[in-house]
């Protein structure tokens, strides 16, 4: 599994690491069971703080989305595709909405908005 990070998004680091990996549980290219990278391998890999993967792991854990098994690292967890899709596509909905926003105040039409996430997305 490869996780992207973009150090210009809007996203914090820690969230990006955290929706690519809820991503990965949805699409089921993490299975359950499956072992995680360690927290420092992780850290290193992206470039980023030890702290920032701790944070991401913390929040993916409090999720129920993976365990922590006291010396061998974090595993993913049995969990609820359903679910978990749902919560994505209302954040999803929360952070379009903003957007927008976002262009509505720039003036856009509902057609250039169209538009640019149709040539964004790549159609």
């Amino acid at each position: 599994m490869k996780i992207i990070i973009q150090p210009q998004g809007t996203l914090a680091i820690y969230e990006q690491i955290v929706n690519q990996l809820k991503n990965a549980i949805v699409t089921g290219e993490l299975k359950a069971g499956e072992a995680l990278p360690s927290i420092r391998g992780l850290a290193g890999e992206l470039q980023v703080s030890v702290i920032t993967t701790k944070r991401a792991y913390e929040e993916l854990e409090n999720e129920g989305l993976i365990r922590s098994v006291a010396g061998k690292g974090f595993y993913a967890c049995e969990y609820n595709t359903d679910y978990l899709r749902e919560k994505q596509l209302m954040m999803l909905e929360k952070r379009l909405g903003e957007w927008i926003g976002e262009a509505k105040a720039a003036g856009l039409s509902c057609q250039e908005i169209l538009e640019m996430a149709e040539t964004l997305y790549g159609n």
